[in-house]
């Protein structure tokens, strides 16, 4: 039999353009996406997942207020010649290499904020007629294997959409878009038959959600174009997946990691802790802080 014969994913599009308003006044000036799991920003920790699956284009849908997050992945000459005339060799390394040097950034403005569907369709003339992932920085994602790195070897094998989901509590069901789907390769390979954004319980037809982590086929940039505006004249994304459905397969695989919510407060807080609790520096001096502190 002839193996399939599948593009590689290498753009992956990041909208990073929302308000952030959960997270005021701390984001009142400062994007939501530059908030810090320890000692890098959640934009970073989503950047290095991407590349770690194989992107070498990455394409941030930003807004006003968001000029941080190009000075975080672009050169910084002062800092690096104060760090080098420290003789601060680790630092250096570490701002001189938050991106590989075969992946480029891009920045296309998001002028008016009309939903996630709306942001992905920004993406249009950058992607092309190639399939490509997209990353929401606020789902934080700890696994041995990065979430994206999963999904794109499942894509290699499928070609197919494929949408990042988790089980979560039935009473939560009306916070996320949640799937229809059936196994087709095991527990954690579905196809979907449906999505709803956010039912109540009584009316979810699961309760797998959708989390922040997609891999789209170009075919959903016609289906956003075709999409009808909702309240605000948001664009919606599950609606563009919904009309991708009628004309071809599309999965929902559940990944292997831990996920926290870093766009709810206590979720953010989750994500420092345990990051803090692993970290190389100092993680076992926090973990005695802790210790100490709970007695």
């Amino acid at each position: 039999m002839t193996k399939k014969i599948t593009k590689k994913i290498t753009k992956a599009v990041f909208p990073v353009a929302g308000l952030g308003t959960r997270f005021l006044p701390a984001t009142k000036a400062s994007p939501k996406e530059m908030l810090p799991i320890v000692d890098k920003p959640l934009i970073q920790y989503a950047a290095e997942e991407a590349v770690a699956a194989g992107a070498t284009e990455l394409i941030f849908i930003i807004g006003r207020n968001k000029r941080s997050i190009p000075d975080h992945f672009d050169k910084s000459f002062e800092l690096e010649a104060t760090l080098e005339a420290g003789k601060k060799t680790k630092m250096l390394e570490d701002i001189r290499n938050i991106l590989p040097k075969n992946v480029s950034c891009i920045y296309i403005r998001q002028a008016e904020a009309l939903g996630l569907g709306h942001a992905v369709l920004l993406a249009k003339s950058v992607v092309g007629d190639e399939p490509f992932s997209v990353i929401l920085a606020d789902d934080l994602i700890d696994a041995d294997k990065p979430a994206m790195q999963q999904m794109t070897e499942l894509f290699e094998q499928q070609g197919a959409s494929i949408l990042g989901v988790e089980d979560v509590d039935p009473s939560e069901t009306a916070s996320y878009g949640i799937v229809d789907a059936v196994e087709v390769d095991g527990p954690n390979v579905l196809e979907l038959n449906g999505i709803v954004e956010k039912p109540q319980p009584e009316e979810a037809p699961s309760n797998l959600a959708v989390v922040g982590r997609y891999i789209l086929t170009p075919e959903i940039f016609t289906c956003l174009e075709n999409v009808k505006p909702g309240k605000g004249g948001e664009i919606q994304l599950t609606d563009g997946i919904a009309a991708l459905m009628e004309q071809q397969k599309v999965l929902a695989y559940r990944f292997d990691g831990k996920r926290y919510d870093c766009g709810s407060k206590l979720g953010y807080v989750k994500a420092n802790v345990e990051y803090s609790l692993k970290h190389e520096e100092f993680g076992t001096e926090f973990a005695q802080y802790l210790r100490d502190l709970t007695k």
